[in-house]
This record gives C-alpha cells, sequence and structure tokens, in this order.
C-alpha cells in the first residue's frame, strides 16, 4: 500500500514540474538559432488541457505561458477550441491566426496540445524551430532537423 501512495505522490511530482521542463526545451530550441528567450516570439500551439476540446482548466499551456512571460518571451497562442483565454491578472488573450506568415514570423512554435485540426507537416515547414510536447511530428517526413521533441 505505501508503494502505491508514493508512485501517486511521484506521478503527481513529475507532472508539476513538466511546464519549467518544457521552458528549458523552449530555451534549448531558441539556443540552437541563436536566439534568446528573452524577447523571443512563442507560438504555443493548443492550450486546451488535451486534444480536440475547449478546456483549459489544469492546462499545462497556461504555467508554461506564465514561466515564458516571467523569463521575457513574448508568448502568443492558437488553439481553434480557445478563442480567448482569461489570465489570471484579469487580462484576455485571443487566440492569433493560424497563418505561413505568423509561423515564418515567430522564433519557435511549441505544440502544446495536438489538435486534429492541425497540419503538422505545413507547421515545420514553415517553422523556424519546433517544440513537440506530443510526439504530433511523428509523420513529419520533411524539417525533422526542427524538431525538438519532450
Amino acid at each position: 500500500m505505501n508503494y502505491y501512495a508514493r508512485f501517486i505522490e511521484l506521478a503527481g511530482d513529475i507532472n508539476s514540474r513538466m511546464p519549467e521542463y518544457v521552458v528549458e526545451k523552449i530555451n534549448a530550441a531558441l539556443n540552437s538559432q541563436k536566439k534568446s528567450l528573452r524577447g523571443a516570439k512563442v507560438l504555443l500551439l493548443g492550450i486546451a488541457y488535451k486534444k480536440d476540446i475547449a478546456d483549459v482548466r489544469e492546462s499545462p499551456a497556461l504555467d508554461i505561458m506564465k514561466i515564458l512571460q516571467q523569463k521575457g518571451a513574448n508568448v502568443i497562442y492558437n488553439d481553434p477550441y480557445v478563442p480567448e483565454l482569461a489570465m489570471d491578472d484579469g487580462k484576455k488573450s485571443k487566440s492569433v491566426e493560424l497563418n505561413s506568415k505568423l509561423l515564418i514570423s515567430v522564433d519557435c512554435v511549441a505544440i502544446i496540445s495536438d489538435h486534429s485540426k492541425y497540419n503538422f507537416q505545413w507547421i515545420v515547414d514553415k517553422a523556424r524551430v519546433v517544440v513537440d510536447t506530443r510526439n504530433a511530428t511523428k509523420f513529419v517526413k520533411n524539417g525533422r532537423e526542427k524538431i525538438f521533441k519532450i
């Protein structure tokens, strides 16, 4: 019985540290492009708690966004299921339109929720660097050198 409780505790500990780990990977991806996290424009794809839903409660994307902002990154998001997001400070953030111009302009794209509506090959083709937290790019054929997996 004691082992089971410890296992649950460890799982919770790992989950709570994951947003910081994702931010470290985003920082490494930016560094590979000779970019600093401070001042970088980072696009989060999918901020919902899981694939193809609109629920953001307990979504790690919110913590990732907050940590990135605290470290000086300019963070924007796209989520076809979450058009607007109320932030902790009372401000609202809106989902940006996902298009070629946007993907080319950002320093890093981080896939947080692997929504079915995303064309991951197209995203990788246009982006400078991609951090994939969901193994969403497993079938991407071209541009694999731009992908950082978690």
